[in-house]
């Protein structure tokens, strides 16, 4: 496998970062995650926007753009004979002395890395369950999509290796946050719920269009603070994640939901073919 390393194709075996990297030393980097179908990335700019907020919030002095990273993804599938694929694109802050630096980082250390995954995922369905473990607060005055990542490491030993398990995070207050690696949605009479940002939750790029498109499919939404009872009413639940697409749950705490045959997780699951179908033209 080949990954792009600071301007360069390498082969994995041979790529190497610095120990000075303020990233690996501090944790100061960034990393988005998406998805290439048929060779061609999906919501691009949208990562690449949130990924370009979270640099100026560490500090680190560069910005992409999609004209940038594009061929880079393209040249990375072809190279690969990968056409669908998980995309990682990793930014931290590169070489540094040791101890904390307040100036501006002018040179990171920049990684594009893939790995295959089918042409569109299936509504594969997962059971819900509540962690102990409670979501942490961002750090700033936002969740970034950061190297600190021990709060969703933590609960993913909570719930132990099975894919077919994703636990939700309450807040420190009680009220529903999001999923391990997954933004939260269910729906209750034709509405359609999700936590607010303020609970401290990262603004997925899938919970956005899934947001986006439900407004333009006349899906009344509701984003507030909510607690547990709220789940065990649902009529339907889904995780998002722009690896996993839309996740429906068919067991919540015991509870049996209609998982993928869920009216409203249908509804959008089309909306979001539709938008993959696009990509092509």
């Amino acid at each position: 496998m080949v990954l792009f390393l600071n301007g360069k194709f390498v082969k994995k075996e041979k790529a190497a970062i610095s120990p000075f990297d303020h990233g690996y030393l501090y944790g100061l980097g960034i990393f988005e995650t998406l998805r290439t179908y048929n060779g061609k990335p999906f919501l691009l700019e949208e990562h690449l926007e949130r990924l370009n907020d979270g640099l100026n919030e560490l500090g680190i002095d560069r910005e992409f753009t999609p004209s940038e990273i594009k061929p880079i993804i393209h040249e990375l599938c072809r190279i690969n004979g990968l056409p669908d694929s998980y995309i990682r694109m990793n930014v931290s802050a590169g070489i540094g002395d040791i101890g904390l630096q307040t100036a501006l980082y002018e040179d990171p250390t920049v990684i594009i890395f893939q790995k295959p995954l089918p042409p569109l995922t299936p509504l594969r369905e997962k059971e819900a369950v509540i962690l102990k473990l409670r979501r942490n607060t961002p750090e700033t005055g936002s969740r970034l999509k950061s190297h600190h990542f021990f709060n969703n490491a933590a609960a993913k030993r909570e719930i132990g290796p099975d894919p077919d398990k994703e636990g939700i995070f309450l807040t420190k207050e009680g009220y529903l946050a999001e999923g391990i690696t997954s933004n939260l949605f269910w729906a209750k009479e034709g509405v359609l719920y999700t936590p607010a940002l303020e609970t401290g939750i990262l603004n997925g790029i899938t919970r956005q269009f899934i947001l986006k498109m439900a407004g333009r499919s006349g899906i009344p939404v509701k984003e507030g603070l909510f607690k547990e009872s709220a789940l065990h009413e649902a009529d339907e639940m889904f995780f998002t994640n722009s690896i996993q697409e839309i996740v429906p749950v068919h067991k919540f705490m015991k509870r049996e939901l209609p998982g993928n045959r869920g009216a409203i997780v249908r509804q959008l699951y089309k909306k979001y073919e539709d938008n993959i179908s696009m990509l092509d033209e």
